[in-house]
């Protein structure tokens, strides 16, 4: 029995410790006093599920659809574009401003702003919602703060892997809808982090 207990026990802890942002270089603090960000994303070199490029998921996917009927392939594949500055963006940026919203505001507006953000998405496990099973969607992201005049000064460096993304209530049957929520995730724990390193 306290086997049984401890699976599940330790299937969450290791989820909450992928979760955990990495600092790969520099420090947030070296940024502390700054009042705005530019916000700019990056899906280059992106990777989607089972798959090494977006490229062959995408492939993949029409070619499924395709078989059953070729104006759904099409039309899956606008909605996975477009699901970028629809969903899964603003999300992002409702959440980062949200929850530090005292200390920085994090947008693409900001175009005057010394440092500017990048968030660059690696990888995307779409996940699945067919009623009776479910896997969550997964995330890793790179943020990337560099100076907005001179890009290639990278400041700071951080990394996040396997953020989670779920509807509460299970609904979220579509990918967007749970991708988006990785998306989510991810700007409330680097907000949180902003908001105790830029004071």
């Amino acid at each position: 029995m306290k086997k049984l207990f401890l699976l599940p026990m330790l299937f969450i802890a290791l989820t909450i410790n992928a979760q955990k942002i990495v600092t790969e270089k520099g420090n947030l603090s070296d940024l502390k006093g700054e009042k705005t960000f530019k916000l700019v994303y990056n899906y280059d070199n992106l990777s989607v599920g089972q798959y090494s490029t977006e490229q062959a998921y995408i492939d993949y996917k029409k070619s499924e659809y395709a078989k059953k009927d070729p104006a759904k392939a099409e039309s899956w594949y606008e909605g996975w574009k477009s699901a970028r500055e629809k969903y899964y963006q603003p999300k992002f940026e409702e959440q980062i401003n949200k929850y530090n919203k005292k200390v920085t505001t994090v947008l693409p507006s900001n175009l005057d702003a010394k440092y500017t953000l990048m968030v660059k998405v690696a990888y995307i496990e779409p996940g699945f919602n067919v009623g009776v099973m479910k896997k969550p969607a997964y995330a890793n992201f790179e943020y990337i703060f560099f100076e907005t005049a001179n890009p290639s000064n990278i400041v700071v460096k951080l990394s996040q892997k396997n953020v989670p993304g779920s509807q509460y209530g299970g609904f979220d049957f579509d990918a967007s809808a749970r991708i988006s929520e990785s998306f989510a995730k991810g700007a409330k724990m680097l907000s949180a982090l902003m908001g105790k390193q830029l004071k």
